[in-house]
């Protein structure tokens, strides 16, 4: 069955200002919908762009995906991205990662998006986006397959094609069910049968889709490997596919990363590499074919080999120059990855590298705690502006890189924040209004909200993923964090966060399992949990001298995360998920008894929240089991009334003459999973979001400003730290 529904959501970039909605929609909150402007905290890229396209019609216009953030459109004349997918909600979180994007040459507004994150058993289907208006509004067909933009082979080529010979003729690459196609622009559907290869385990399937004038081509990335096993396939009628004859030898174990058609010499140029990538790539090589003779050439700019392992990723040709086009390598460690360049179609080479000059002043983090950035890594996704032919884009793991002359490079991201944010905290005074901590990058410090931190990421050590971030509530300019990092996986700040300092000592637990910390209120007494990334839980331990020494502490249920009181310094709290029952220590940490029992259990992500400025108000997020708050540091806790569910909830500035500060909450009141703000202590709410503006899952935490009442800062999986404000 084919579900097409009509979706009419503006697409505008994030900091458009926002009108309440009609009063019918806004059925997850009571009372009436304030008006919200929200808005990405500024850090700049932060996760692997996966391809992008410039329009070939269209000057200026382009189009990026990314693996988990969704898909943006380049705006020349502003010079930055605009988020065309923001309005997917909670129930639609498996839609955030893009697998392939498509734009129709002959007609310029049309824009096609294949969504689907993951092609695992628990996740939904795909869903194949459609606009005629540049992705400022949609339709939406939902489609019968899986689709896996953040699995291996997610930097691969478009795996969805507009038809050359009729417009209305869509082609779409799948990594579990061969080949799709549709005849009414993606409304509806239909396997290939006569396509010849057959889908196995490993997932991949179909890895590109080209067009070579009237001719098609489709990579296959599950071939057996044997000799003359083929990996490309082809169709000049749009019914038969076929082999494409001769291929290379030494290809056949090898996957077909990315192809591009030079037009004017009707040359197809194929990137190969001997895993899908973006990790695992040790070998690779470039092959040009000659489609009028159906004659292969190995260009290969430089054969991997020694210790100089890698496979070769992107590569665009130049579309005003014949024989002009760019290729990268990709998974090459040892000498760092590079673009290679030729302007004779393959028969010399130069890599772009050599000559790179960077500018990474405006995201300062991608220096990564060195004097200068590198090339980049995971670079899967080329483009070489149609209209510009020293215009060059390139994306990374964490960025997309961009040049005028072929020399200086800086990045062209502004708008496109793809962080997954997983720590906030917002101090009560001090110069930055934020801290954060995010997947891959680290931990932040925002001294403004409209320009990446300064500082980068933070260093002495530099830090990965962040696992924990808190500060001391009486002493604001301590603060501790918790991650992966290379010299230690803990350190303490005394300056609220600006510059940190390693710990003296760690536990051998956190060299594997470094899981959330938490800090007492004075700033004496630190608690670390531990939990290795397969889910095993270990015993937590204290340090009462800056993480020096630690000593475990066997009462603490293991892989919980502790809570330290902000009033009371002797006063730590945790929530034991196997028994469903509040822990607290009236000893500083040293040792933990059960207070609260009979809550829900079952769920480690399950939060407790401690209140602000006071001693043993305690509020428990228990997912679809609603929230339940103590107001006796655990003895007891009440249900709270007009709260369906509930996934994470924080604490900002009170409202004007209000006793109690305001409450924001990731939930639902009814049927619909938003962001809501309680001015008077949960008895009522307002959602504050909108249907524009829902970003997938935001389940992790979120955080109002205790200086600034309404705004709010939420964590997003994908679409980094969007803040809110009330429209003044």
């Amino acid at each position: 069955m084919h579900v097409t529904r009509r979706t009419v959501l503006a697409g505008t970039a994030a900091a458009a200002a926002l009108t309440a909605l009609p009063a019918g929609e806004a059925t997850a909150a009571t009372g009436t919908t304030p008006a919200y402007r929200w808005r990405n905290a500024v850090i700049g890229g932060t996760g692997f762009v996966t391809g992008v396209l410039f329009h070939p019609s269209v000057r200026g216009l382009a189009y990026a995906r990314t693996d988990i953030g969704g898909a943006y459109r380049w705006d020349d004349r502003a010079a930055r991205w605009t988020p065309l997918t923001d309005h997917l909600g909670w129930d639609d979180w498996n839609l955030l990662g893009v697998e392939a994007l498509a734009v129709d040459p002959g007609h310029p507004d049309r824009l096609y998006l294949a969504l689907g994150t993951y092609a695992q058993s628990w996740a939904g289907n795909g869903a194949l986006l459609r606009s005629e208006d540049r992705g400022a509004t949609w339709t939406r067909t939902d489609l019968p397959v899986k689709l896996g933009a953040n699995e291996d082979g997610r930097g691969t080529g478009e795996r969805l094609l507009v038809d050359p010979r009729d417009r209305d003729t869509l082609w779409l690459g799948t990594r579990h069910d061969g080949l799709l196609t549709s005849t009414d622009r993606g409304a509806t559907w239909v396997p290939v049968g006569a396509f010849p290869a057959t889908p196995t385990a490993t997932g991949q399937g179909v890895t590109l889709l080209v067009a070579a004038g009237r001719t098609l081509y489709a990579g296959w990335g599950d071939s057996d490997g044997t000799t003359g096993s083929p990996n490309l396939y082809r169709t000049t009628d749009g019914g038969t596919w076929e082999a494409v004859p001769g291929q290379p030898a030494g290809t056949a174990a090898k996957v077909p990363v990315r192809a591009a058609y030079d037009c004017h010499t009707r040359e197809l140029y194929v990137t190969y590499a001997d895993a899908p990538g973006p990790n695992g790539q040790a070998d690779g090589s470039v092959h040009r074919l000659a489609t009028t003779t159906g004659t292969w050439t190995e260009v290969t700019p430089v054969r991997p080999g020694g210790g100089d392992t890698f496979g070769y990723g992107g590569v665009a040709v130049d579309a005003r120059r014949p024989g002009t086009l760019v290729v990268s390598t990709n998974n090459r460690w040892a000498a760092v990855d590079t673009l290679y360049r030729t302007t004779d179609g393959g028969r010399t080479w130069t890599s772009l590298k050599d000559t790179a000059v960077f500018d990474v002043s405006e995201t300062p983090y991608l220096k990564w705690g060195e004097e200068q950035p590198k090339f980049g890594w995971w670079i899967q996704a080329v483009a070489v502006d149609p209209y510009d032919s020293q215009h060059i884009v390139y994306g990374t793991g964490a960025t997309l890189y961009g040049t005028r002359d072929l020399t200086h490079w800086a990045p062209q991201v502004r708008g496109l924040e793809e962080a997954s944010v997983v720590q906030l905290v917002s101090p009560p005074a001090g110069e930055a209004h934020l801290l954060s901590g995010s997947r891959d990058i680290g931990v932040m410090y925002h001294e403004r909200l409209t320009a990446s931190p300064s500082r980068g990421m933070a260093t002495h050590p530099v830090s990965g993923s962040a696992t924990g971030l808190a500060q001391a509530a009486a002493r604001p300019s301590y603060v501790v964090r918790s991650g992966w990092g290379d010299h230690g996986n803990g350190a303490y700040s005394t300056d609220g966060g600006r510059t940190w300092a390693p710990f003296g000592g760690q536990p051998a637990l956190a060299k594997d399992a470094p899981g959330p910390i938490a800090v007492n209120a004075d700033g004496s007494v630190l608690l670390w949990s531990f939990v290795h990334w397969d889910g095993t839980k270990y015993p937590a331990h204290r340090s009462t001298d800056n993480g020096t020494t630690w000593s475990e502490i066997p009462s603490f249920p293991k892989g919980a995360t502790p809570v330290a009181d902000p009033a009371d310094p002797a006063l730590f709290y945790a929530y034991d998920s196997d028994g469903g029952s509040v822990l607290a220590s009236t000893d500083g940490g040293r040792s933990f008894l059960v207070r609260a029992t009979g809550l829900p259990a079952g769920d480690s992500q399950f939060k407790l929240v401690a209140a602000p400025g006071r001693s043993g108000d305690l509020w428990l997020c228990a997912k679809e089991n609603g929230l339940h708050r103590s107001t006796d540091g655990g003895a007891g806790f009440t249900k709270v009334a007009g709260c369906r569910a509930s996934y994470t909830l924080g604490f900002g500035k009170a409202a004007p003459g209000a006793d109690y500060p305001a409450i924001y909450q990731v939930g639902s009141t009814e049927t619909i999973t938003a962001v809501h703000r309680s001015d008077d202590g949960a008895k009522s709410w307002v959602r504050i979001n909108d249907d524009h503006h829902q970003w997938g899952w935001t389940g992790e935490i979120v955080v109002g400003d205790p200086r600034v009442y309404g705004r709010v800062y939420l964590a997003t999986n994908g679409r980094g730290i969007q803040y809110g404000e009330p429209v003044r």
